[in-house]
């Protein structure tokens, strides 16, 4: 899936991390959500897998986005 093919529900692509390597939070075709962010190693996940860690307030931002 290409990156172009998600709706970016936060940030604005401005400021110091440009266009693509802020913590951000998408939503795909389907309505899943997709995460974007610092690799975690919080706890070993199962197989294929991963954990990213995101800011409190992006989370925040998406959910508003969300209108939820």
């Amino acid at each position: 899936m290409a990156r172009e093919e998600l709706t970016r529900l936060t940030g604005n692509g401005n400021g110091t991390c440009g266009e693509d390597d802020c913590p951000n939070v998408y939503r795909t075709a389907s309505g899943s959500i997709v995460v974007q962010g610092d690799v975690s190693d919080a706890f070993t996940p199962p197989q294929g897998e991963g954990l990213v860690e995101i800011p409190e307030n992006v989370l925040q931002e998406a959910v508003r986005a969300l209108g939820w």
